[in-house]
């Protein structure tokens, strides 16, 4: 299975949406551990032992990708991306 599935399963399982921020990525991480922690299932405690140990992965899947993704906040890369190119060009060259 590539990064990418990893990626997607693992927000599946925690049933986060599309642009879930890291507050609901551990909300919804610490609501799946509460809802299946083996102690609350002795009846059976396989299947939510089995389920804990498979969001915990998915949190570690999610967490390792939030913390090596890379926001580019540079100055240059905000004025590239946010001013018209007459002002681009005005900033490096002068008038026209």
């Amino acid at each position: 299975m590539s990064s990418f599935e990893k990626l997607i399963k693992a927000k599946t399982l925690l049933g986060l949406r599309e642009t879930a921020s890291l507050k609901e990525i551990k909300l919804s991480y610490k609501n799946l551990m509460k809802k299946w922690h083996p102690d609350k299932h002795r009846d059976n405690v396989k299947q939510a032992t089995t389920m804990s140990v498979s969001i915990n992965e998915a949190y570690e899947i999610l967490l390792e990708y939030c913390n090596h993704y890379e926001y580019d906040f540079s100055e240059e890369k905000i004025k590239r991306d946010y001013i018209t190119p007459a002002q681009w060009w005005h900033d490096k060259f002068g008038e026209k």
